[in-house]
């Protein structure tokens, strides 16, 4: 048994290998840009604690610190790391591709492309969509609440884990179509199952947004109402790509078959 699984894991070896060392390349690279992609990780927190001083009249305004010795060093190897993941996306999903690849048709095989161009696109579009979208609600909702009480100062350390898991969240989130299509294009969902599992999958989408986003009701429902629509977006996929047989049809073609072989039947018996 473990001679049949060699090949594989030595093939798997050699994907990850490929994976992590474009990993470490983009990430060299990303950290001699660290500067300008933290500004960008950080303006969205900014721009809330912007909207602290306006709304608080007692209070003042909240800032941004670091709790620890070399705090800055280690959250610049953070978002490094961060933006050689997003960098190095086109990179893992082919080499996941040509894991796989062997399993496949020929006709399959050639699938590579569409499948790394749309994973890539549909991973920066979540991530895109969590940062103008569901941060500034998020972080204005989270930041100035109790503000007129309280003075926010925000670790950046936390904020650069709790960014990074919000943008990771609607990253993978937005793969859901990517997926739904090559599982049709494998014949191995249909649109019928899909739409029998929909109840179901609501319920695993708020269990996925509770646990990717912060304890509190709005991202929740932020992450959870595109998933609904992805999903709704992907039965419409996986239709064109892999109907449903009707039932109808599927009688009929009994239908014909029995009477196929009634006249065969028929015409041994003559």
């Amino acid at each position: 048994m473990f001679d049949e699984l060699r090949p594989h894991l030595v093939e798997l070896r050699k994907r990850l290998a490929i994976s992590i060392g474009s990993l470490i390349v983009m990430f060299f690279v990303m950290f001699y840009f660290h500067e300008p992609i933290l500004n960008w990780i950080v303006e969205p927190l900014n721009m809330a604690l912007i909207e602290v001083g306006k709304k608080s009249v007692h209070a003042a305004d909240g800032m941004v610190t670091t709790s620890q010795v070399g705090g800055a060093f280690f959250v610049a190897i953070k978002v490094s790391f961060f933006a050689a993941i997003l960098g190095a996306i086109p990179v893992i999903l082919s080499q996941i591709w040509m894991f796989i690849a062997p399993g496949l048709y020929a006709s399959e095989k050639k699938m590579v492309i569409p499948f790394v161009v749309g994973g890539s696109v549909m991973f920066l579009s979540g991530v895109l969509f969590a940062y103008y979208i569901v941060t500034p609600f998020g972080f204005d909702f989270l930041i100035t609440f109790g503000s007129f009480k309280f003075t926010p100062l925000i670790n950046i350390e936390d904020y650069v884990g709790f960014f990074t898991k919000i943008m990771f969240g609607f990253g993978i989130a937005f793969q859901l179509p990517v997926f739904a299509y090559f599982l049709a294009l494998l014949g191995l969902v249909n649109d019928k199952q899909m739409m029998a599992f929909f109840k179901y999958a609501i319920v695993i989408i708020f269990i996925v947004a509770a646990l990717l986003t912060p304890p509190d009701v709005l991202t929740q429902l932020l992450m959870a109402g595109p998933l609904i629509i992805l999903y709704g977006f992907s039965i419409l996929i996986v239709k064109m790509v892999n109907p449903a047989e009707d039932e109808e049809d599927d009688e009929d073609e009994e239908s014909e078959e029995d009477s196929d072989a009634l006249l065969e039947s028929t015409k041994k018996e003559e």
